[in-house]
C-alpha cells in the first residue's frame, strides 16, 4: 500500500521537476517526502519549486543533495572556513548524515547566513551540505552535545527508523473517520503521571507519558498502561507537550516495553526531557529506588524523536496531522492541535500553559483555525486558586530574601530545574544589579546550570524582551557573576558553613536531590529561610513543610 503511494508521488513529482534537478531518488522519511538531487544548486535555490509541490501534494517536502555529491567532512570544514568571514567566529562544525546538513555554530550567525542568504547558499553549492546555522551558546550544553553525538553515531539506524515510519504514515487510512476516543491513563483528578490515549479507526497516539515523582509506589507513580484500550504494538506515535517529568518521565519505559515508534516534540523539549530523565534515573539509583528503565532506553528514545517547530503542520499517522503552538509554560512547551481525518474532528490538548507574559517566555497561543474539543490542564483552576500578580509575588519573594540576608541567614529555594529556576535567576539578577538586595552568591545546584545552558542554546523560544536584552543590549542575565555552579559535596559543606547566600536547588518538591540535603543542614538555624516557588504535590516533603508539620522524619547516610 505504502509503496503504491510512494510510486504515485514519485510520478507526480518527476513530472513537475525540470531536467536540471538531476533527480537521484525520492523517499519517505518520517512525515516528510525527501527529494534527492545530484545538483546542489537546486538545493540552494529550491524555494518556490518546493513550496508549490508541497501545496499541490499536501505533503511536507524537503530537497537534499544526494550523498554522491557531498564533500568529505574535512574538505567541507575547509570550504566553510573559506566562505564564511572570520568575524562570524565559528565555534563548532558537525554533520547530520540523516538530513545531509552541516551544523555551523557561530557567535555571529548572521554573517554565516550572509545578506539575503548569499553565504549559506554558497556553502551548499561548494559542498553539497545544507547549512544549519546556530548561534554559539554562552554556556556550553553537555546534554545537547550528548544528543548530537547519539544521533550522529546512529545515523544509519535513524535513517531506517524514519523510512519505516514514513511508509506507515503515508499508507493512508483503511477505515472511515466516524469516531474519536480519548482514554485517561493518568493525570486526571491528580497532579502527575499525565497520559492519554487518542484513538481513531486508523490510529493510536499517546499524549504525554509522565510520572508522579511524589508517588509512594508503582501504582501511584506511573501511568495506567494496563487499560484494555492500550496496546504497545498498535501505538503509532507519542506526542510530548513539555519536558517536566510529570508529562515525559515514563517515555523511556515505552521503549523498554517494546515500542519502536516516534516521539514528537519541540527541539527544546527533546533536550530538556533527556536531561531530566537522565537525572531521574541517576537520583533513583543513588537512593536505591531503581526504575523499570535505564539510560539505554533514553538513548533509544532520542533516536526515535522527531522535533517540530511551532506552527508546522505534520502528518504523524495515516489520518492525524499535528501542529504544535507555544504554551508559554516552560522552554519549548507546546499546545498540541490534532487535525483528525479530512477535517472530521479537531482536538486541542493544551498541556500546561500560561496566558500571562513572563520574564522568560511569550504567552500561550490563543488562536487556532478550528477546535471541536479542548482538553486543558486546570492545576490552578479552582475557585479558591486566586494567585497574586507577578509583580506582587516578586516583591514578596525579595522581601523575605532581604530580611533573611540582613539577619545573616541563608535562603534555600527548592526549585524545578526547568522554567521556574530560570525565572528566578532573571529576577534575582535584576534586583541585585539595581542594588535592591545585597549582592551575595547565588548557588545553583542539581540540574539547574545544565538546564540554563539549554535555555541559552535555544534563544528562539525565549521572550522577545529577553532576546532583545541578550542580543541587542549585550546583557545576558544567565551569565551574571552572581551565579555559582555547585560542583560537589565539599562545596556544599562550604556553602552551608559560609556567609549568607541564596541556594537554588532541585528537586522542587523535595522528593529527592540536594534540596533535601540542604534542608537537613539548614532547618534548625532560625536565621535561615526556605521559600517554595512551585506546586507541592500531596505526600511530598515540600508539601509537609508547607503545611507546617513540626516533625518530619528524614533519612541519613545509615537510613
Amino acid at each position: 500500500m505504502a509503496s503504491n503511494v510512494l510510486e504515485e508521488i514519485k510520478e507526480k513529482i518527476t513530472k513537475k521537476l525540470p531536467d536540471e534537478v538531476q533527480l537521484a531518488n525520492i523517499e519517505f522519511e518520517g512525515p516528510e517526502v525527501v527529494i534527492y538531487t545530484k545538483n546542489p544548486d537546486i538545493v540552494a535555490d529550491n524555494g518556490d519549486l518546493i513550496r508549490n509541490l508541497a501545496k499541490e501534494l499536501r505533503k511536507r517536502i524537503i530537497i537534499r543533495s544526494d550523498k554522491s555529491v557531498l564533500l568529505p567532512y574535512e574538505e567541507t570544514i575547509q570550504k566553510v572556513e573559506e566562505i564564511v568571514p572570520e568575524d562570524a567566529e565559528i565555534s563548532n562544525i558537525t554533520f547530520d548524515e540523516v538530513t545531509n546538513e552541516v551544523v555551523i555554530e557561530a557567535t555571529k550567525p548572521g554573517l554565516v547566513i550572509g545578506k539575503y542568504g548569499v553565504t549559506s547558499r554558497e556553502i551548499v553549492r561548494k559542498t553539497g551540505w545544507a547549512p544549519k546555522i546556530l548561534r554559539s551558546p554562552p554556556i556550553r550544553s553537555e546534554i545537547i552535545d550528548r544528543i548530537r553525538n547519539t544521533l550522529m553515531h546512529n545515523s544509519k539506524e535513524r535513517k531506517k527508523i524514519l523510512q519505516t515510519l514514513g511508509a506507515r504514515i503515508h499508507q493512508g487510512g483503511k477505515y472511515d473517520n466516524d469516531w474519536t476516543r480519548l482514554t485517561a491513563m493518568g493525570g486526571f483528578k491528580e497532579v502527575g503521571r499525565s497520559c492519554m490515549l487518542l484513538q481513531t479507526p486508523n490510529s493510536r497516539v499517546l499524549l504525554d507519558c509522565g510520572v508522579n515523582v511524589a508517588g509512594q509506589d508503582e501504582k501511584s507513580s506511573f501511568p495506567m498502561l494496563g487499560v484494555p484500550e492500550f496496546s504497545i504494538q498498535d501505538l503509532d506515535a507519542v506526542v510530548v507537550s513539555h519536558a517536566h517529568l510529570d508529562h515525559c518521565g515514563f517515555i523511556p519505559y515505552l521503549y523498554h516495553y517494546g515500542y519502536e515508534g516516534p516521539v514528537y516534540c519541540t527541539s527544546a523539549t527533546r533536550d530538556l526531557m533527556t536531561l531530566l530523565q537522565l537525572d531521574y534515573i541517576d537520583i533513583a539509583h543513588r537512593e536505591n529506588n531503581p526504575l523499570p528503565f535505564n539510560v539505554k532506553h533514553v538513548q533509544k528514545m532520542i533516536k526515535h524523536t522527531i522535533t517540530l517547530d511551532y506552527g508546522v503542520v505534520t502528518d504523524i499517522s495515516p489520518d492525524i496531522k499535528l501542529t504544535l503552538h507555544n504554551a508559554g509554560h516552560i522552554l519549548g512547551s507546546a499546545m498540541c492541535h490534532f487535525h483528525i481525518g479530512d477535517g472530521a474532528h479537531n482536538l486541542l490538548y493544551t498541556g500546561d500553559f500560561k496566558y500571562e507574559r513572563s520574564r522568560l517566555l511569550e504567552p500561550a497561543t490563543t488562536r487556532f483555525p478550528r477546535v471541536e474539543s479542548c482538553i486543558m490542564e486546570s492545576t490552578y483552576g479552582g475557585h479558591e486558586d486566586v494567585t497574586p500578580s507577578r509583580n506582587n509575588a516578586e516583591k514578596e519573594l525579595m522581601k523575605t530574601i532581604y530580611k533573611t540576608l540582613k539577619r545573616g541567614g541563608k535562603v534555600l529555594v527548592p526549585v524545578f530545574a526547568v522554567g521556574r529556576a530560570q525565572e528566578l535567576m532573571i529576577v534575582l539578577e535584576e534586583y541585585m544589579r539595581h542594588g535592591m538586595v545585597d549582592e551575595v552568591p547565588i548557588h545553583l545546584d542539581g540540574m539547574i546550570w545544565e538546564a540554563t545552558a539549554v535555555h541559552t542554546a535555544r534563544p528562539e523560544y525565549l521572550s522577545k524582551d529577553l532576546r532583545d536584552q541578550i542580543f541587542h543590549m549585550g546583557r545576558n542575565p544567565f551569565i551574571s557573576e552572581s551565579f555559582n555552579k555547585v560542583q560537589n559535596n565539599a562545596e556544599r559543606k562550604q556553602i552551608v558553613e559560609g556567609e549568607p547566600s541564596i541556594i537554588l536547588s532541585t528537586s522542587g518538591m523535595m522528593t529527592g536531590g540536594n534540596s533535601v540535603e540542604y534542608f537537613k543542614w539548614l532547618c534548625e538555624e532560625k536565621n535561615n529561610s526556605i521559600i517554595f516557588v512551585g506546586y507541592q504535590s500531596e505526600g511530598s516533603l515540600g508539601s509537609k513543610i508547607q503545611k507546617g508539620h513540626k516533625e518530619i522524619p528524614l533519612e541519613d547516610e545509615t537510613g
